[in-house]
């Protein structure tokens, strides 16, 4: 696996959420992770940002993820608003996911996740100033 750069702040953050809500959001960590291994991506940054896990490629959009007390059924990945992440997966991916406006993929704690299509959105994330002129961010389905 290639390096990434962590910030100790991220794990104390994933141990303070409620287990069930935990261990989906180290699902999703893993996630983006293994899909930035397989891109060979070796600049990853994980911090936290706004308090949320954020991850981070060099020449790719932010992706943050988290887990909030009002939804407790339910954790977010988020993405840069003033992209066309968003609304690129709304076009290519339809209802396969459900959608916070232009900047969030919602997960139901109970639900199995999207992992192909899912893995798809977080390539074009970590790596979107190399795909964002490409069309449909170069996703195909």
């Amino acid at each position: 696996m290639h390096t990434y750069i962590s910030d100790p702040q991220v794990m104390a953050k994933f141990e303070a959420y409620p287990e069930k809500a935990s261990a989906y959001m180290h699902m999703l960590r893993d996630l983006i992770l293994e899909t930035a291994n397989e891109l060979e991506l070796t600049d990853v940054v994980e911090v936290l940002k706004w308090g949320e896990p954020s991850y981070k490629a060099k020449k790719g959009s932010a992706i943050r993820i988290d887990y909030k007390l009002k939804s407790p059924e339910q954790c977010a990945m988020y993405f840069t608003c003033s992209t066309s992440l968003v609304s690129t997966f709304k076009e290519v991916y339809g209802s396969v996911f459900t959608y916070e406006g232009n900047r969030a993929l919602l997960f139901q704690l109970d639900e199995e996740l999207p992992m192909t299509e899912l893995k798809s959105c977080i390539a074009a994330a970590l790596r979107y100033g190399d795909v964002k002129k490409l069309p449909q961010l170069g996703i195909t389905k």
